[in-house]
């Protein structure tokens, strides 16, 4: 675990900043979404070093007066923009931190995601804690899980879920197959398979192998109207079903199990639950992958930072009760659900992902 969780060398007045910054912080947030949506910081980037001065960022926006200067004096301390030195008048340069908010498809995919899907449930993040269920999710409907309503979701609001997790899922498909085609899988259950872009994958990869897909019924569906699964529909077979229900089985005809952020979306007990029942439905010598993105595994301040964050959303909207895990905490409930860890790779791919090889036999 990195050293920053141990140390506290901030002075008093740099805490005391800090503080205010939490404070203030959802003014920062949507002044920071205010200046990418409202295409400030795209002229101020176009203007190149020359920059822009406040006039000119009007004319060219066609904003008023007022919401330039308003959103570009908190810009300056939230370092989206930087005043040239000696301008007369003043000019403006996109700041580092301006750029990456600009042009960092990871940071548009995180902001995208906490603005149109998180963002107003989070109010209810207290009674969420204190009730165990998604209270935030009510601002969308009225499901238990934010899994249920997906399908149902705003249109803008799934676009942003979707990028979001497909982002973090897809960038690490090529570090995670050669592991699993190591093992030379022949027919993969890819459980929580959503759209079914880990199908593809492995379908892409591997020209014999066979992937039923399992989720609930809603996601099985988008994923049978998925275009890209068309040309290998001879190889998959799909599977609905809700996991957590005791009276429903899974598939026991396969050698690997996918699970790919899946078990995230659980709280520790109901991953040992399903754990047990894979277990009880799949061969013994069958393979099971967990892809996570562990906090405490990052090589980043930053990644570890944006995975805590992530738990809050599971807390607020997707369920209540489940968040990012750290490795002790995922191979510990699935050690005491019966199966042992066969091997662990980290740091695989762009997002440091975690590949976590179980073997059913206790």
């Amino acid at each position: 675990m990195h050293s920053y969780y141990y140390e506290d060398n901030l002075t008093a007045l740099q805490a005391k900043f800090a503080a205010q910054k939490l404070a203030f912080a959802p003014a920062a947030f949507q002044t920071a979404k205010a200046m990418v949506d409202l295409h400030i910081l795209q002229v101020i980037e176009d203007s190149k070093t020359a920059g822009l001065t406040i006039e000119a960022i009007i004319n060219k926006t066609g904003l008023s007066s007022y919401t330039v200067k308003l959103l570009m004096e908190f810009s300056l301390s939230l370092e989206l923009v930087k005043i040239i030195p000696k301008s007369e008048p003043q000019a403006y340069v996109l700041g580092k931190t301006g750029y990456f908010l600009l042009n960092d498809e990871l940071t548009q995919a995180n902001m995208n995601f906490i603005n149109d899907v998180c963002y107003q449930g989070l109010f209810y993040l207290q009674d969420s804690l204190k009730t165990g269920k998604p209270a935030g999710l009510k601002v969308f409907g009225n499901w238990d899980t934010i899994y249920q309503g997906l399908a149902s979701l705003p249109e803008q609001v799934k676009k942003s879920w979707f990028a979001f997790d497909h982002y973090y899922s897809d960038s690490i498909f090529g570090a995670a197959l050669p592991i699993v085609f190591k093992e030379n899988p022949r027919h993969i259950m890819d459980i929580g398979s959503n759209t079914g872009k880990f199908t593809k994958a492995a379908l892409s990869y591997n020209n014999q192998v066979l992937v039923t897909m399992v989720d609930l019924a809603g996601q099985i569906a988008m994923a049978q109207n998925n275009p890209e699964l068309k040309p290998f529909k001879d190889r998959i077979e799909s599977y609905p079903t809700n996991i957590l229900n005791p009276d429903e089985q899974l598939p026991s005809n396969v050698d690997t199990v996918w699970m790919s952020q899946f078990l995230d979306c659980f709280s520790l007990d109901e991953i040992q639950g399903i754990v047990r029942k894979i277990k009880k439905n799949v061969p013994p010598h069958c393979n099971i992958f967990v892809l996570e993105p562990l906090w405490d595994m990052q090589r980043f301040e930053a990644a570890s930072y944006s995975i805590q964050a992530t738990s809050i959303y599971f807390a607020a909207m997707a369920n209540g009760n489940s968040k990012m895990y750290s490795y002790s905490d995922l191979v510990g409930a699935i050690e005491a659900a019966g199966c042992t860890l066969v091997r662990a790779h980290h740091n695989l791919g762009i997002n440091s992902y975690s590949l976590l090889q179980f073997s059913p036999r206790s």
